[in-house]
């Protein structure tokens, strides 16, 4: 794909939210159609220059992983074609290959970061602390090290242009209650180990990625929004890695 699209024009449905990265459109009462765009967010700030074909590599990502994964956890996924959604051939060309609809569900605020190596905000609390989100790590690591075990460090959600805010699980158990949060905790180690394991045999190393997760009307917990793509996690080529 070479087409470039920073902002997509909808007609036939309501846009709803336009975020960094994505547009989102109601389709009726029950389904959204995202779509992901080629917009370049960095530091929370969406710049000025998009990356040709990007909406479509991370939408076919985050496809591929959201059916290696469906066994492990539902997604948001719905099984309607795009043809469906979108009658006009010259709109359904616009957002090809980088659209998908999904199940409308209450998104719940706290992303769910997952850390399998010590870098990024990680690694400087752990330089003043000892610690990563309040949680000890043994002394001696080094930036980028592998850490004993993966940790859930959540965090806020921010709006465009705010930054996010690591909080400790307890804080998350405020804002999700006990058990939604232990829930939570539990399918994003899950997700990130068999993540991690499959990259591995890739050459790839997934150093940390982040989740998001909604609730159906029987509060099922749901896999949402994009997973385990460039924009959501650090990807680290194995062969040249190095604390």
């Amino acid at each position: 794909m070479t087409e470039t699209l920073f902002e997509s024009d909808l007609k036939s449905l309501r846009r709803r939210h336009r975020g960094k990265v994505r547009d989102i459109y109601d389709v009726d009462e029950r389904h959204m159609l995202i779509v992901t765009t080629d917009r370049l967010s960095a530091f929370d700030v969406v710049l000025p220059t998009p990356i040709p074909g990007k909406g479509a590599v991370l939408t076919a990502m985050s496809n591929f992983w959201f059916a290696r994964t469906r066994g492990i956890i539902a997604n948001h996924l719905a099984d309607i074609p795009l043809e469906k959604i979108l009658k006009d051939s010259a709109e359904r060309q616009q957002v090809e290959e980088r659209a998908i609809v999904v199940k409308k569900l209450k998104a719940l605020p706290v992303e769910a970061i997952v850390r399998g190596y010590l870098v990024g905000s990680g690694w400087k609390e752990y330089k003043k602390s000892g610690t990563v989100c309040g949680i000890p790590l043994p002394a001696g690591l080094q930036e980028a090290d592998r850490l004993p075990q993966p940790i859930f460090t959540p965090s806020t959600k921010a709006d465009v242009g705010q930054h996010d805010e690591n909080i400790s699980f307890d804080k998350a158990a405020e804002l999700l209650g006990k058990d939604l949060a232990m829930k939570v905790r539990d399918a994003s180690l899950t997700l990130y180990k068999d993540a991690a394991a499959y990259a591995l045999t890739r050459g790839i190393i997934i150093a940390d990625t982040k989740f998001e997760f909604g609730l159906d009307d029987n509060g099922t917990l749901t896999l949402i929004d994009e997973v385990l793509t460039p924009d959501s996690s650090r990807f680290w080529p194995a062969d040249t890695y190095r604390p």
